[in-house]
């Protein structure tokens, strides 16, 4: 049972991780307007963006993980279909 839960929680095609890192794109960059509010000139630019700058570094690093297990799955059932020379 808490194997199918936990499935719920794993991103598994690069439509998925897009629609996360909209959700992420959108949660920083409304943090970044309240930073602009109680930090008036460059400093709320500047942690504006940072909020920024950190999604754009989640979202490579999701893309990146879904490559490198898409390409672990794949060397696994190519390893799998092999036949032994028994």
């Amino acid at each position: 049972m808490l194997r199918k839960v936990s499935r719920l929680f794993m991103i598994k095609t690069r439509i998925e991780a897009f629609m996360i890192i909209y959700a992420l794109a959108l949660g920083a960059t409304s943090r970044g307007v309240h930073y602009l509010d109680q930090f008036p000139g460059y400093g709320g630019w500047l942690l504006f963006l940072a909020c920024t700058g950190a999604v754009f570094m989640a979202g490579a690093k999701i893309l990146d993980c879904l490559k490198f297990e898409r390409a672990a799955q794949d060397a696994l059932e190519a390893a799998s279909a092999v036949p032994t020379g028994g």
